[in-house]
């Protein structure tokens, strides 16, 4: 598969950054900071590569922080 030129940074830090997250070195907030992508595109993108969820203390502490809408 050739990646276009300008399209490289991104699918690179998307990459790394699901590969952390699926080893469990990345809880999902950094992995998807890291890949610059939103919640709803990250779990996209876990759910196309078959990739198990992991809920952490911090994704909960996110999730109630957005539900207060302070993020």
């Amino acid at each position: 598969m050739k990646i276009p030129r300008r399209d490289l940074e991104h699918v690179l830090k998307l990459e790394l950054a699901l590969a952390l997250y699926q080893r469990g070195i990345l809880a999902m907030g950094p992995a998807r900071r890291l890949a610059n992508i939103s919640k709803r595109e990250f779990l996209g993108e876990l759910g196309k590569r078959k990739i198990e969820r992991h809920y952490t203390v911090e994704d909960l502490e996110e999730d109630v922080a957005f539900a207060k809408g302070s993020l």
